[in-house]
């Protein structure tokens, strides 16, 4: 049975031109056309198709998740639920530093002995995680046997403060000096709930290490869980 024109036609129009590669793709063992599925250990199942001189991939996902290896880029982005980033905050303050745990400022410069006040209690609208602080101290007056950072909080619907975790930076600084306390130096884990007004102490138990008002740079990151 011979087969006429159109048919021919037909044939040539339905056909692939790709063609199916096995192995582990690579720009270099793989041929102009050629498409590849594969998985590497930890990844997502990719495919591959080889065009142009250029070995292009796109990920799958079987649960809904997907795996960006580099940057992405979007003219615009908007998050329908929940998202994930690091968000700074500063903590400067000027004045003297006692033996009294201070607590620092989350707006203004005026750090405070009480951690429910205007400055230095933060209300968290999300869950957040503290990954580090950078303390710059100035020049201290006295040398300190011991200075240790606090985090606290209190929970809504309660006025009792309980404490998270804390860092003796009494080995770390030195004056006009940066150090930073890194999320694993804490004494647990630095993270606080929605809703918590959470604070960040310090406190020397050498009562004359600055006795005249000097500026100390804080800042701290933490990662924010925003739910919308």
């Amino acid at each position: 049975m011979s087969l006429d024109d159109r048919d021919i036609r037909k044939l040539i129009n339905t056909k692939q031109t790709a063609m199916e590669f096995t192995g582990v793709p690579s720009n270099s063992n793989m041929l102009n056309g050629q498409i590849a599925v594969h998985k590497q250990s930890g990844n997502q199942l990719a495919l591959y198709r080889k065009q142009f001189g250029k070995l292009w991939k796109t990920y799958m996902s079987s649960d809904g998740n997907f795996l960006i290896d580099k940057t992405l880029k979007t003219r615009n982005l908007e998050y329908s639920r929940k998202f994930i980033d690091n968000r700074t905050f500063m903590h400067n303050f000027a004045d003297d530093l006692d033996a009294t745990k201070h607590y620092l400022p989350w707006v203004g410069i005026s750090e405070n002995t009480t951690l429910l006040s205007s400055p230095t209690g933060f209300l968290t609208p999300y869950k957040m995680t503290c990954q580090k602080i950078l303390f710059r101290p100035p020049t201290l007056d006295d040398t300190a046997d011991d200075i240790v950072f606090s985090i606290e909080k209190v929970d809504s619907g309660d006025g009792t403060t309980d404490a998270i975790c804390t860092y003796d930076a009494t080995a770390a600084w030195s004056n006009n000096t940066n150090f930073t306390i890194n999320k694993s130096d804490w004494s647990a884990t630095p993270v606080v709930g929605a809703g918590d007004v959470v604070a960040i102490g310090i406190q020397s138990d050498d009562a004359g290490i600055v006795t005249s008002s000097k500026t100390f740079f804080i800042t701290s990151v933490w990662e924010v869980e925003v739910l919308i």
